[in-house]
């Protein structure tokens, strides 16, 4: 990376699916991975094209099980545009030798650039440059535009530029097992001499997509010519014809325009496709807006830090991917976060808990964003509700892994690829996915100040959760505590006890602390509601004061498992498994992160083990700080744990198999162990452009670990809390790193915070009146009116005043 650009030099077909991952484009409603025009899925490259929140079902039968899944539908592509001289073939990387190849991703403005220079088998040499853009402003815009400089021969240049509709889920090995056609019913037509449409339907989902282009060639940038169309089943092209000489140069501009049968304020995908593509603007008033529409959104987002050159690039370049996924055209639309973005098939497209790690960030700067990302888990409650019916419990019960409608997509059976072997799946039983949204919901109001939202839909989401979980937990009389078992926590690794057949374990730690947290502040978010609401809620959803009495019980009596004084365990019977021998795995494998599927292979189980794929207990000290768990462990009858040595108990048993994992360590050893936080910090700002997990940044990037660096920043280092008595904030900047800058939005109004240090100082934006804004640090507090300033320092014994002055 260099200036702020992603830069891949070269031409490495074993690296390609990563470039290709990592220089996707994309506006939140579609986005398309940075394959070369010219290619197909082919094993080397894969050009998949993702509609936001358009999935689709299919059934498969592998390995004697017959089971659906549901995916994310790879679009038809838009991208291919090739050419040939005189009879020859058609010019792809492979056919040609490269005497200079670059691609230059450009995450200011939403651009990439190809540049290549290249020699043919006949000694022709050429220069191509392309630019690519997926509009921010014009949500179903993208446009190629071509450039063909001939050197040293004349001859005729056919071009073709198309649209495929002859296209697979096949972006993910270990799914290639199972049906991934997902587009039928094909129609092509030339809608006008510049003009061809394609368009499909999903074949369970009935989702029909439509795709136009509009294609121009102008030769040495003077005369426009008519496209030759050429129909087929499932593709339709665009052929030019040209006769060049040596310095000639051939410009090929297209345009497209994707619609779907989903969109708002459309009539009919294909005629409104054509529309746009035919009255689209030219490429360089489209790469003008577009800038324009990026440095806008950007300017949400300013950080400024004295963090190195590499370090702010990857920052940049994470900011980027998360906001062409959660860009502001998702406030229209019903999606919600896929965790590898829009960027590739892992996971299926599904939607998890990342939102957890990415709607604070957004809260505090875009909450519109964050707010419709919430509307997503919001407009599924009834089928949450659903599910919980058919469990035989009361409230909520979202799924883990979610996509269309909001029932369980997660599979049945996974591959170890490993071993080969299909595995029976239980991580549907990851429960704390609602605690994930109740807390989500909380943050949001405290962060906005929204008083809508919490009585329109976060008192709702948050109640019925708290339901949920009340009516999953049991009391035992042994204990004479309320229980939860046959659950699954963050870890993962961990889905039975070794021995037992039912899946599920017991009584995980992170589950029970997030469930007396959840029924405390389902009881507090009843208080806050008006009386009118309050009574609304009430009678809407039926709540019966033993209810809310048994949430109050709950906050009082829940069991939580420790194991030896201050130890917290991962959950009951957790320190009586068996240690494993890491120094043996790690001399044998080289890397672990995946210690599941090597134990599976080698017929062992991890369940047998004291070991964790990610962090789990370590999650309560990411999502509460040390104060919040004194409260709710003192409330319990708990001892305060030792945090310092719980992070070295769990960080000593953990493989990091999860990208998030080294954004929980970072964020939970800043305070005690600033080098080894900041190790996990680089570690997650290269993770996906390093691959450090070997081979899943081709499927699709960790849009959660992303934005959880941009949050390690804007709240782990200066210690801002949203609470409802105002934002807290506790610095720990490295001094020698300057000073660090951010923009916020705390409760309707605009932020300047800068952090040196122990120091910090807050600046609310000038202006007419807007609510007065608590600022809290430490012992200390200033009320601040538009354009005021409080300076606050950590290692002083007081803090400075509210005053207009200057930051």
């Amino acid at each position: 990376m260099t200036a702020g650009r992603l830069v891949f030099s070269g031409f490495d077909p074993a690296d390609e699916g990563r470039r290709e991952a990592l220089c996707t484009l994309g506006n939140g409603y579609f986005a398309t991975r940075g394959a070369a025009p010219e290619s197909t899925a082919d094993g080397v490259h894969y050009p998949g094209t993702y509609v936001a929140g358009c999935f689709n079902r299919l059934t498969s039968e592998v390995a004697g099980h017959r089971f659906e899944d549901e995916s994310i539908v790879n679009a038809p592509n838009w991208l291919p545009l090739t050419f040939r001289v005189d009879d020859g073939p058609w010019f792809t990387l492979q056919e040609v030798e490269l005497l200079e190849a670059e691609q230059e991703l450009d995450p200011l403005r939403g651009v990439l650039v190809r540049r290549l220079r290249f020699r043919d088998q006949h000694g022709r040499t050429t220069r191509l440059v392309q630019h690519r853009l997926v509009h921010l402003g014009h949500a179903h815009l993208a446009c190629l535009d071509t450039t063909l400089q001939v050197e040293d021969w004349s001859g005729t240049l056919t071009v073709r530029s198309g649209l495929d509709g002859d296209v697979a889920n096949t972006g993910v090995a270990r799914y290639r097992a199972l049906a991934a056609h997902h587009l039928v019913d094909h129609h092509v037509a030339e809608a006008s001499p510049e003009v061809a449409v394609l368009d499909a339907q999903t074949s369970q989902s009935r989702v029909r997509i439509a795709v136009a282009q509009r294609t121009r060639l102008l030769v040495d940038r003077e005369h426009r010519q008519v496209p030759t169309s050429h129909l087929g089943e499932k593709r339709v092209d665009h052929a030019f014809t040209t006769d060049v000489i040596p310095g000639a140069q051939v410009r090929v501009e297209k345009t497209t325009s994707l619609h779907t049968s989903r969109d708002p304020a459309s009539s009919e995908p294909v005629s409104e496709a054509v529309d746009s593509a035919g009255d689209a603007p030219g490429f360089d008033e489209l790469c003008r807006s577009q800038t324009v529409a990026w440095g806008r959104l950007h300017r949400h987002f300013t950080t400024t830090t004295g963090l190195d050159e590499p370090a702010r690039r990857s920052l940049l370049l994470h900011r980027f991917h998360l906001l062409q996924t959660a860009a502001p055209n998702i406030t229209d639309l019903d999606v919600g976060l896929p965790a590898r973005g829009l960027h590739g098939e892992a996971y299926r497209g599904h939607v998890f808990w990342d939102e957890l790690f990415v709607l604070p960030v957004l809260d505090l700067r875009m909450p519109q964003l964050s707010r419709a990302l919430l509307n997503y888990r919001y407009r599924r409650l009834p089928r949450a509700r659903r599910a919980a019916r058919q469990a035989g419990l009361a409230g909520a019960m979202f799924p883990w892994q979610s996509g269309s409608n909001g029932r369980e997509e997660s599979q049945s059976w996974h591959l170890n690829p490993r071993s080969g072997r299909w595995l029976p799946d239980h991580t549907y039983l990851q429960r704390h996915v609602g605690l994930a949204v109740a807390h989500s919901a909380r943050h949001h109001h405290l962060a906005t100040g929204d008083d809508d939202y919490l009585s329109d839909q976060g008192a709702e989401l948050i109640c019925e959760i708290a339901r949920f979980f009340s009516s999953l937990a049991t009391y035992d009389r042994g204990t004479d505590r309320y229980v939860i078992r046959g659950v699954v926590g963050p870890d993962e690794y961990h889905t039975a006890y070794p021995g037992r057949d039912e899946p599920g374990i017991d009584n995980n730690a992170y589950t029970n602390v997030m469930t007396a947290w959840l029924c405390a502040t389902a009881t507090q978010v009843l208080r806050e509601l008006p009386a009118l609401r309050r009574r609304e809620l009430v009678d809407q959803l039926d709540l019966r004061h033993h209810e809310v009495d048994r949430w109050d019980q709950l906050a009082h009596r829940v069991f939580v498992p420790f194991h030896g004084p201050g130890l917290l365990s991962q959950f009951e019977g957790y320190h009586e498994l068996a240690e494993l021998d890491w120094e043996s795995y790690l001399r044998r494998y080289g890397t672990i992160q995946r210690l599941d599927r090597i134990l599976e292979a080698e017929g062992d189980d991890p369940n047998r083990y004291q070991v964790s794929k990610q962090a789990d207990v370590l999650m309560l000290f990411y999502l509460l700080t040390a104060e919040e768990l004194e409260e709710i462990l003192g409330r319990l009858g708990y001892p305060t744990p030792d945090i310092p040595a719980n992070v070295e108990h769990y960080l000593a048993r953990t493989s990091h198999g999860s990208t998030l994992s080294a954004v929980v360590h970072a964020w939970v050893l800043a305070r005690g162990h600033r080098p080894r936080a900041l190790e996990f910090f680089d570690d997650t700002l290269v993770s996906d452009l390093h691959d450090t997990q070997h081979g899943t940044t081709a499927e699709g990037v960790h849009l959660a670990a992303m934005t959880g660096t941009l949050d390690l920043v804007q709240r782990c280092f200066t210690g801002i809390e949203v609470r409802p008595d105002g934002l807290h904030l506790n610095p720990l900047w490295p001094t020698g790193l300057g000073p660090l800058d951010l923009t916020l939005r705390y409760r309707g109004v605009p932020l300047d915070v800068r952090v040196s240090g122990r120091t910090v100082a807050v600046r609310t934006a000038p202006g007419p009146p807007t609510p007065t804004i608590t600022c809290v640090c430490g012992p200390h507090h200033a009320h601040l009116r538009p354009g005021e300033t409080a300076r606050f320092s950590m290692d002083a014994t007081a803090a400075g005043g509210a005053t207009d002055e200057p930051l």
